[in-house]
């Protein structure tokens, strides 16, 4: 595997068509299966769309960090302000780039992030509570389940169209110190 060194930025509604691409590969349809994360025996059709991530990009609340190699964006996740915590969601990484350990290092620039940013102490974010495996990669990174669960958005096709009718999304959080 060729040299990856990795820059960060915020994204802007330029980036939002490879945002969206970038999402969609590493999670939903054939292409998300060269990685791990994809959950394509859980949901067909999309992840996520251009004016969903439009509005993250646009909510000055959020920030949408792009992590980059030799001008390529290779990874993503939201940061979205809360109060006391952040939100962490729309983490992907490029599925050829999965497995060798840039999940880490881009969870860490999202954690001093949220702390920079906003002072944050604590992440927050929902799973696909049948995730088990994803589940046990934020556990190593810190994460704990709460037990909180949420439903999932049955009937709205911008979200995904389940293969399964017991969906449903699962809290965890991690404290930032």
């Amino acid at each position: 595997m060729p040299t990856v060194e990795l820059t960060y930025r915020t994204a802007t509604e330029a980036d939002v068509p490879a945002v969206v691409e970038l999402i969609e590969s590493a999670y939903r349809g054939d292409a998300s299966r060269a990685g791990w994360t994809t959950e394509a025996d859980l949901l067909e059709g999309q992840r996520t769309d251009p004016e969903g991530v439009t509005a993250v990009v646009r909510d000055a609340d959020s920030r949408l960090l792009l992590a980059e190699n030799a001008g390529e964006i290779v990874a993503c996740c939201q940061l979205e302000h809360r109060g006391d915590h952040v939100y962490f969601g729309m983490f992907a990484v490029r599925p050829m780039l999965q497995g060798g350990g840039f999940g880490k290092v881009i969870m860490a620039e999202a954690e001093r992030t949220a702390r920079a940013e906003w002072d944050a102490a604590e992440m927050r974010m929902t799973v696909i509570r049948q995730r088990d495996e994803l589940i046990a990669w934020y556990e190593r990174r810190g994460f704990r389940r709460t037990g909180t669960m949420f439903p999932f958005p049955y009937g709205d096709e911008r979200f995904g169209i389940p293969q399964r009718a017991d969906l449903e999304f699962e809290l965890l959080v991690k404290e930032l110190g």
